[in-house]
């Protein structure tokens, strides 16, 4: 008989994450076909690797592999890459990806990988016609799922939804005493949301009051080349709502540190309700985007609006600048383009 431990306490936080999604039609045998945690720990970049799956870690990682010099195939199976962020971000991202050569195939699926001899064949459907790519290395990059098998899930009569365990606001499962945070709740897959989850449990369990972990204007970042990061609601899901919007926009071909630091590609695109100028979204595209969430999400967090931002004084010449221009655009007040 296996030796165990057994400990008591009032309350238990699960927090085991998640892993790679098994995929019948994508076997990972870690050599050929890798998944992310493989691609980290490679030592040598391959002459040709196929990315399947768009997303933040797909687009990352076509980054990474095409700077160091190799070809790169990126697959996706909705009609454009980042496919959960802006359309107009994402069109941007690929243009930006198809003048630095990576080849992108958007609208097909994988039918099947084969692995032999060191060699990838991924064969792709599109239109009922299959297409064969070979490539010294596939990596799979098409979702998690989450690591709660074999964990007692089951007898303690905890719920879940696909294996995620269901949460609410407070990080609270249906079982008194039992909460769960990260990865494993599937809520949304980034190490700030997993942090500021296990807070709330925290504060909870302490007896405090928290507030609860707000997930539609929590910031989004790909670090990929130009940046991309968002936050709120994208226009089209404004418009599916039947939320009406007006756009405030500023390229940064027209920002004198972009210029500068001879990095001009993208724009700042602010979706913003049109009788109090209240942003209901963010999405941004370009040199080091992601450091400007933060002034992003603390004028939301303090009911701040464009006429708040567009009145701010930024210091010049600073990326930084670019928010207050797109706010200013949302009325027709910009200065600078």
């Amino acid at each position: 008989m296996e030796n165990s431990l057994k400990f008591t306490s009032e309350n238990i936080i699960i927090a085991t994450g998640a892993r790679q999604k098994d995929i019948d039609s994508m076997p990972i045998d870690h050599q050929v076909v890798i998944s992310s945690r493989d691609a980290l720990n490679m030592s040598e970049i391959p002459d040709h690797i196929t990315i399947i799956g768009a997303g933040a870690t797909g687009v990352e990682f076509a980054h990474i592999y095409r700077s160091y010099g190799a070809k790169v195939t990126l697959v996706e199976m909705m009609d454009r890459i980042i496919p959960n962020e802006d359309s107009e971000i994402s069109d941007l991202l690929r243009k930006s990806f198809a003048e630095r050569e990576i080849d992108i195939k958007v609208g097909v699926t994988v039918k099947s990988i084969e692995a032999s001899t060191g060699i990838a064949l991924v064969t792709l459907v599109t239109n009922e016609e299959e297409h064969l790519i070979t490539s010294d290395k596939v990596l799979v990059a098409v979702g998690v799922q989450p690591n709660t098998d074999g964990i007692g899930l089951e007898r303690a009569g905890i719920t879940t939804n696909k294996g995620f365990i269901t949460v609410g606001e407070n990080m609270e499962t249906n079982v008194s005493g039992v909460y769960a945070i990260g990865d494993v709740t599937g809520k949304m897959l980034l190490a700030h949301v997993a942090s500021a989850q296990a807070v709330t449990a925290v504060e909870y369990i302490a007896g405090l009051n928290p507030a609860p972990v707000n997930y539609q204007l929590m910031p989004r970042a790909i670090y990929c080349e130009p940046q991309v990061a968002s936050f709120g609601m994208t226009e089209a899901q404004a418009k599916e709502h039947g939320i009406e919007t007006k756009i405030g926009r500023f390229p940064f071909s027209a920002s004198g540190k972009a210029i500068a630091l001879g990095r001009t590609e993208g724009i700042i695109k602010l979706v913003i309700d049109p009788e109090i100028g209240e942003i209901l979204g963010a999405h941004m595209i370009g040199p080091e985007v992601t450091e400007l969430l933060a002034e992003l999400s603390m004028t939301k967090l303090l009911e701040g609006t464009t006429t708040e931002l567009g009145w701010l004084v930024h210091p010049h010449p600073t990326i930084s600048e670019t928010l207050k221009e797109a706010a200013l655009d949302s009325n027709g007040e910009a200065i600078h383009i």
